[in-house]
């Protein structure tokens, strides 16, 4: 009797804490009143609430974010803004998007095209939709196809550094160096923490003049 009497107790005293916890949860306003704050700590709380409640144009607001002074801050801000692109406002959406996410991770790209492919035709207006079945198609040597939904994805989000990146590295696949390097400068600018590809950039750039030399 003891025993459950103990038991009793530390579930209530879980659950109180459960509602604790969740009233003193920054609202949504509160969240992106304080990505301005001065402490890192506190803009980084800001950011990680708005990757949970965060909607669609808070993306833009964390977007500031990516050239923070403060690295974790850039980092945190990069994964919400990947959490909050990839929440399409339907829950049956959502579900099929795990799904073939999770064929993504397991490199099952024929029935991850399908899932993608369903939810393109559910959702056209769901950005990432379209993005992840770009990356498939990359995966698949689709170039083009792929191209064409890279392009969807920046009708629908232009400031999406992912769809830009993707596009640049078909152009470059594909020899069109200008392309790729427009598509590069235009990622980097969205988001500056693309190490990567500002290494790569000066390759391009190299390999531009040097074609233009060759040609003159």
């Amino acid at each position: 009797m003891r025993s459950r009497r103990l038991l009793w107790i530390g579930v209530s005293m879980l659950l109180w804490a459960a509602v604790v916890a969740q009233a003193a949860a920054l609202t949504r306003e509160q969240a992106l009143g304080a990505l301005e704050h001065l402490d890192p700590a506190a803009r980084i709380e800001a950011i990680e609430r708005l990757a949970v409640i965060g909607r669609m144009a808070d993306a833009d607001a964390l977007m500031r974010r990516l050239g923070d002074d403060d690295e974790d801050v850039r980092d945190a801000a990069t994964q919400a803004i990947w959490q909050i692109w990839s929440r399409s406002g339907d829950a049956a959406i959502d579900l099929l998007f795990a799904r073939g996410v999770e064929h993504m991770q397991r490199q099952e790209f024929d029935d991850a095209l399908k899932v993608f492919d369903e939810i393109v035709r559910r959702r056209p207006a769901f950005a990432e939709g379209w993005n992840k079945r770009a990356t498939v198609l990359f995966l698949l040597g689709e170039d083009e196809r792929s191209l064409r939904d890279c392009d969807e994805v920046l009708k629908r989000n232009p400031n999406h550094f992912g769809a830009l990146s993707g596009a640049a590295q078909i152009h470059l696949r594909l020899g069109h160096l200008e392309q790729a390097l427009g598509f590069f400068q235009r990622a980097l600018k969205v988001n500056p923490n693309l190490d990567g590809i500002r290494q790569v950039i000066p390759l391009i750039e190299q390999r531009l003049r040097a074609k233009e030399r060759t040609t003159t």
